[in-house]
């Protein structure tokens, strides 16, 4: 049988840990058929150890989203490699260490600018800078934290994750006209490196433990991962500027 992604070439950023919800849609992406190519900050030799482990071999590009060099020379060096894309994965988040963990309201602006800057705008940085490579359309997919609710110690990264569901919806609408589609993955908790340096993550997990209709298992990135794939393919021709919950249905239910 063919893969889903037969045929399609696909950026990947935030592969960091084997762990991560990008490794897991770069090894589904390869083994559904898909060339990929993946990006790195601040540390691509990290990305290119960790890349070893995916079933293919693949180039690893350094990309800090900030940096309007890195993003200028992104299409020649993609282009040079795959000669186009059909799909990007946004998988990149940061805020400073007083940006979270109960901080908010002592929070500087400047903190918040970083945050804002790295975890939201870079949707749109991104997708820029690939579309020129997207001549006949392609997926843009990215992941966010159910930001409808102010969750225990996760302070700026909430109001940026829902700048990036703004964002998103925003190039989904500007786009369109040029077979672009742009879409987010709402994931539940998952021990990835991103969760590691949020302070109290343990608290915000929990909540999974009591209100989750399905068992969710924080150590398995797997079904996130799916549902970034299956938004890479062709399955969803019509569906832009979606967010699908792949959280166990725990959005779907109150206390």
């Amino acid at each position: 049988m063919s893969g889903i992604l037969d045929g399609k070439r696909v950026l990947i950023t935030g592969v960091l840990m084997e762990s991560s919800i990008a490794f897991h849609t770069a090894k589904l992406a390869q083994e559904q058929g898909a060339e990929i190519i993946l990006t790195a900050f601040p540390r691509p030799t990290l990305t290119e150890r960790i890349a070893k482990k995916l079933p293919k071999p693949v180039k690893v590009v350094e990309l800090d989203v900030t940096d309007t060099g890195h993003l200028a020379r992104l299409e020649n060096v993609v282009r040079e490699e795959l000669g186009g894309l059909d799909g990007v994965v946004h998988s990149i988040g940061f805020a400073p260490q007083d940006a979270l963990g109960g901080n908010f309201l002592n929070t500087p602006f400047e903190s918040v600018a970083t945050a804002m800057h790295v975890s939201a705008y870079s949707l749109k940085s991104l997708t820029m800078a690939c579309l020129p490579l997207m001549e006949n359309g392609g997926s843009v997919v990215g992941l966010t934290f159910d930001a409808q609710y102010a969750w225990p110690q996760y302070d700026w990264m909430g109001p940026a994750k829902a700048a990036l569901e703004a964002t998103s919806r925003y190039i989904a609408r500007d786009l369109g006209k040029q077979n672009v589609r742009c879409n987010l993955i709402s994931a539940g908790p998952i021990g990835s490196m991103a969760a590691k340096s949020i302070p109290g993550f343990a608290e915000l997990a929990d909540v999974w433990n009591h209100r989750s209709p399905l068992e969710w298992d924080m150590s398995d990135p797997e079904p996130a991962g799916r549902g970034v794939v299956a938004l890479l393919s062709d399955w969803f021709p019509k569906t832009t500027g979606e967010i699908v919950h792949v959280d166990g249905g725990l959005h779907a239910v109150g206390a």
